[in-house]
């Protein structure tokens, strides 16, 4: 047994470095001593556009932002949806003057394929080459991508001529490997479904899954669906908010003494909470967009000879990282090479696109700026990067 594995079976802590909606620890806020509003947001305020690109018989979901410029394309990690990078849009389009293009991937989202199980690297980096091919119009693509969508950047990156730069957040190869031995009983440790949208946002906030209620009521939206009408959960927004009646819907939680700690480690199963918004019920209406338990035949491929793959793409690259424990030895060596730039956001979750928005954007912003792929925004001042 690894160092690592006897780290998360002492602390009872999901493995860090995956997605799969896993918590790491209680967010050190005031926040979770207010009231909280859990009520789902749509997408209009971040995108400019929700659409449909068909390539042969499949049909892929984009959101995009932003007519000049490079284009920056957005892939999501496991479990999420293109709506994780609704916060980071609002952000970076302050910073540098580009497009956004955020993809639904393959079995996620309203992407629908022939054979959503088929979740291989291969794949998925074919279907992201594909969609860049049929919408770019050969503009200057930068590629970013978190956890399983930063392993589908490094695979697609050879298959895009018009690949510019490439940005991978939280995820390297060696703690992804050791992590996966703990994934099936972690996913097994979720609610299996949900009453009610606004329950699923106050869970995800709750157990630290995503630590920015801001991001959390537009992204968690795209990660379940009705299980009556099986459409993503992003549908029945309008409805929700027209019916808004707190004698039906959902109360804000107010200060109480089973709030969740500051300080305290969060435990693998969810936190016990009394509220009506996260009390178990019978009523399944929505549940995961995706059954990632099935997935388990393609984890493996995803995260596999990452590094090397990393390392060989020739654009230049950078690295963003929720903590420098997660850097293997091929990436330590490369870094201090000076083959990518690297920087490490604390105070965070693995969600870091998420929990800190403004922070991402702001290092991508300026790694864009660099490098000369983008203008800057008029009021916006690149920091030093950070190797």
């Amino acid at each position: 047994m690894s160092s690592l594995q006897k780290s998360i079976l002492k602390s009872k802590l999901p493995p860090s470095g995956l997605d799969f909606g896993m918590p790491s620890r209680a967010c050190k806020s005031r926040a979770f001593q207010r009231k909280r509003d859990y009520d789902p947001v749509e997408w209009h305020p971040y995108f400019d556009e929700s659409k449909d690109v068909k390539i042969q018989e499949n049909t892929f979901h984009i959101y995009t932002k932003g007519n000049e410029g490079p284009i920056l394309v957005l892939l999501h990690g496991g479990g999420f949806s293109a709506l994780t990078w609704a916060e980071f849009t609002k952000s970076i389009m302050t910073m540098v003057i580009c497009k956004v293009m955020a993809i639904d991937l393959r079995g996620h989202g309203d992407s629908h394929t022939t054979n959503d199980d088929d979740l291989s690297s291969d794949s998925l980096a074919c279907d992201v080459a594909a969609i860049i091919e049929a919408t770019t119009d050969n503009s200057p693509v930068i590629l970013v991508g978190h956890s399983m969508g930063g392993a589908v950047a490094v695979r697609a990156a050879p298959l895009i001529p018009n690949i510019a730069g490439m940005a991978v957040i939280d995820v390297v190869e060696g703690t992804a490997m050791d992590a996966l031995t703990s994934m099936q009983s972690f996913l097994r440790s979720r609610p299996s479904s949900f009453s009610t949208i606004p329950q699923a946002i106050e869970w995800c906030i709750r157990s630290g899954q995503i630590r920015n209620i801001d991001s959390a009521k537009v992204s968690v939206p795209g990660q379940i669906k009705n299980t009556k009408t099986g459409k993503l959960a992003t549908h029945d927004i309008p409805s929700v908010l027209a019916s808004h009646d707190h004698s039906n819907n959902v109360e804000p939680v107010p200060q109480r003494d089973d709030a969740i700690p500051e300080e305290e480690p969060l435990a693998m199963s969810p936190p016990t909470v009394t509220s009506p918004t996260a009390a178990t019920s019978s009523n399944k209406n929505y549940t995961w967009r995706i059954d990632l338990g099935k997935t388990e035949q393609h984890w493996s491929g995803w995260f596999q000879g990452l590094s090397a793959a990393f390392l060989n793409v020739s654009a230049p690259k950078m690295l963003l990282l929720a903590g420098v424990d997660r850097l293997d030895r091929e990436l330590t060596v490369g870094q201090m090479q000076g083959k990518f730039q690297m920087q490490v956001l604390p105070a965070c979750g693995h969600a870091v696109h998420e929990d800190v928005p403004d922070k991402v954007a702001e290092a991508v912003a300026s790694f864009m700026v660099r490098h000369k792929f983008a203008e800057p925004a008029s009021d916006f001042s690149r920091t030093l990067p950070a190797y």
